[in-house]
């Protein structure tokens, strides 16, 4: 065995493989942040459906029966009405979507601003390629998460449907996959995917842009250094600035992935994005674009705010750089 070789084998697994590292250890990250913050995704989501002015076309009586309850009544009430427990309907698929998703994006934009843009001489990283990089990073992560993310907020809705007397579709996470590629094929399994990786984007642009921008302003122009302040502060303008850019398109998105669809799989209330975007404007106003939003903003700041601590701190302790 020749010396580069046997070098090479004592190394830590986080320089032989870094970006397989990187991969699981942001997985971790947002497995962390996905359990602490889940209810208000849940809550979020149910506003998102309260009111689509859509449904009337098919005759469904969801919209009259759906209070316009807010954000802590609708918590309340997923409580009261189906228990403490299911306030977590629907984390498994979404600790599945993660793990790809925020691995995909944190190794793809990693790789765009070390290896494909590169930083200056200085180790600054111009803003308009960060926006690009987290752009790019959040469609790649996305495209490859879309599967799991289409059962997340299906399954997170069953509970809505039995109170409304509505058949359960799934039985769990595996049925709805099965169900789902049975009835729509593989290509059912990326429904919704163009709202989806157009939110992504958005969303990146603000997470991953916004605290790579703000951590190295912080660390290059104060006498803040890479630390747990830095951090923090970091993930709380990352967290506000994602939610502004994305909870228009979340709310597209969780929309035409849980229209009812045909043998087919097309769906039988939007034709595209777009069509949705309009109905939802012309049928409820501009503002029903953010509904959900300050659930949403409380569950982006948390969130962002345990992923990126965990996930400096576990790099941290693995022998990776910081972000």
């Amino acid at each position: 065995m020749s010396v580069p070789e046997e070098e090479e084998r004592l190394l830590p697994l986080a320089q032989r493989w870094p970006r397989a590292s990187k991969f699981l250890l942001s997985g971790c990250a947002a497995t962390v942040a996905e359990l602490a913050t889940f209810p208000l995704d849940l809550t979020k989501t149910r506003l998102q459906m309260q009111g689509e002015a859509a449904l009337a076309r098919l005759g469904d009586g969801a919209r009259e029966s759906a209070p316009y309850r807010g954000m802590v009544r609708t918590a309340l009430g997923i409580i009261q009405e189906e228990g403490f427990l299911k306030l977590w309907q629907g984390v498994t698929p979404a600790i599945y979507r993660h793990v790809v998703y925020s691995g995909g994006r944190m190794v793809t934009y990693e790789h765009l601003r070390e290896v494909v843009f590169g930083k200056s001489e200085d180790e600054h990283y111009p803003l308009w390629k960060s926006v690009i990089g987290g752009m790019m990073a959040g469609v790649i992560g996305q495209f490859l998460a879309n599967p799991t993310d289409l059962v997340k907020v299906q399954m997170q809705m069953e509970g809505k449907r039995k109170l409304e007397g509505k058949p359960l579709r799934f039985r769990g996470v595996h049925h709805a996959f099965a169900k789902i590629l049975a009835e729509g094929g593989i290509r059912g399994l990326w429904a919704g995917w163009v709202p989806n990786i157009q939110r992504a984007a958005l969303v990146n642009m603000g997470d991953l842009t916004t605290y790579d921008t703000v951590k190295h302003y912080l660390v290059l122009n104060t006498p803040l250094e890479d630390n747990i302040m830095t951090h923090g502060l970091s993930s709380l303008c990352s967290g506000l600035v994602a939610s502004i850019l994305g909870t228009p398109a979340d709310v597209i998105k969780s929309r035409i992935m849980n229209q009812p669809r045909d043998k087919q799989g097309r769906g039988l209330l939007y034709k595209s994005s777009t069509d949705c975007l309009i109905q939802a404007v012309q049928g409820e106003g501009f503002m029903s674009l953010y509904k959900g939003f300050l659930p949403s903003w409380l569950r982006m700041t948390p969130w962002s705010m345990v992923f990126w601590l965990t996930y400096e701190k576990i790099r941290e302790m693995s022998g990776v750089s910081p972000f």
